[in-house]
């Protein structure tokens, strides 16, 4: 068969790569310059290895990427990082059954009823117990209202504002029962492993067009695509088959003849648009800790995750790399912010933690990941779309679709090959 993929991201990559080592003949269409979707990355002369827009890594339990990545020679590498939460102006430890209980701001009491409810989570492996529950209520309930106030609440309205009681349990879940104390990175970043990956493509007959933007998908008499690039005008070719991992709403716009009933269900999942400040610095921020959640509400970030507590400074030429993550709607106005306005608006709360900082700053970056962050309310499962779509011989396939699990390269990797099952099986 003769297939079109919608999108260079691990989904479409993925897709591609076993589809090809079926036999297949795969071209791939990528709106951007290069590979690698939400993963995508970025290098400094005087760098190494290359740098995530976005902070990346995998947990150890993460066995779709892990495993792509052996298959294809890309070393992993796993480490044990600090996981610290910032409450009172001060870093606790909060990785560990330990570092749990010598929290000083929670009783006793309080610390049984979180350490037994994340037990809890962490070993039930049915997540259907939970769905039509809400987060926020059972968490209150079973976690105790302090560990709400002090702990969860922050975190949930740094990460989701308005939305923040309507999250899903499931979701919930899902972020603790995947959790793993030690994390894994693909030596050299996501960049070379998707670069690797796309070499492997191509070493088996698959083309990937970049700077490629794809304007119309058809399919009344055969499948058909319109896409047009910088060097050329708009062009239509045919297909047996069209994957899509492109986010719903893109889609939908693109798509000849969906039902309006159907476009108005996947359209209906609201997302946050990740937004990244990166500092680079000739010296550490803080000192071991590799991902601090930050629980004042006065913080105008999430959270801070230093790269190079996690991944030696000496891949990127002896310098420290400092994440400054968000996760906002659309409309917010630190999505029109360039990233001088951004430092100028973070400086004085990232002074509460480095008051020095500022002197060993060498230059910063910001960065905008679009649809990162699905919403994921209590009805979320009766508005996911299927693989197939209403179109004959056209499928989609993207991180909306990846229930009850959370967005991540591994769930992109997953969903590629599925959706690459499902269109074998139709064929």
């Amino acid at each position: 068969m003769r297939i079109a993929i919608l999108g260079a991201g691990f989904t479409g990559l993925s897709a591609a790569y076993r589809l090809l080592q079926k036999g297949h003949s795969v071209t791939i269409f990528e709106k951007e310059g290069s590979i690698g979707g939400l993963a995508i990355g970025f290098k400094d002369p005087k760098w190494q290895w290359s740098l995530e827009k976005a902070y990346h890594h995998w947990f150890t339990s993460d066995y779709s990427a892990i495993n792509l990545a052996r298959e294809i020679k890309v070393n992993v590498i796993i480490k044990r990082p600090s996981t610290d939460l910032y409450f009172n102006e001060k870093m606790f430890p909060f990785d560990s059954p330990i570092s749990l209980l010598m929290f000083p701001y929670l009783s006793l009491s309080d610390k049984f009823k979180l350490a037994l409810s994340l037990f809890f989570l962490k070993y039930t492996w049915d997540f259907k117990k939970f769905e039509g529950k809400k987060a926020y209520p059972w968490i209150e309930k079973n976690m105790g209202a302090n560990s709400m106030k002090l702990i969860w609440d922050p975190l949930f309205s740094g990460k989701f504002g308005k939305y923040k009681k309507d999250i899903a349990l499931t979701w919930f879940w899902a972020r603790i029962k995947k959790r793993t104390p030690s994390l894994a990175y693909p030596e050299g970043g996501f960049q070379v492993f998707a670069d690797k990956l796309a070499t492997e493509i191509k070493g088996i007959g698959g083309k990937i067009n970049l700077q490629t933007e794809v304007t119309k998908i058809d399919s009344n008499y055969d499948v058909s695509i319109a896409y047009s690039t910088d060097h050329r005008p708009q062009t239509t070719d045919h297909f047996d088959k069209i994957i899509v991992t492109l986010p719903s709403p893109v889609f939908s716009k693109i798509s000849q003849n969906l039902p309006k009933d159907y476009v108005k269900r996947i359209t209906s999942i609201h997302h946050l648009h990740a937004q990244v400040l990166i500092l680079v610095l000739s010296k550490p921020f803080m000192e071991k800790t590799y991902w601090l959640n930050i629980t004042n509400k006065k913080f105008p970030f999430l959270v801070l995750a230093e790269h190079t507590n996690f991944m030696d400074p000496k891949n990127y030429g002896g310098q420290h790399i400092l994440y400054i993550g968000n996760y906002l709607p659309m409309n917010h106005r630190y999505l029109k912010m360039t990233s001088d306005q951004l430092l100028k608006e973070f400086t004085p709360f990232l002074n509460k933690i480095n008051p020095t900082h500022h002197s060993s700053l060498i230059t910063h970056y910001s960065f905008i990941g679009p649809f990162a962050q699905p919403i994921v309310t209590t009805n979320y499962p009766k508005l996911i779309p299927t693989m197939k779509t209403p179109l004959a011989n056209i499928y989609l396939a993207n991180l909306d679709m990846v229930y009850p699990w959370d967005r991540g390269t591994n769930y992109a990797i997953e969903m590629g090959e599925k959706v690459a099952d499902e269109v074998l099986k139709k064929s």
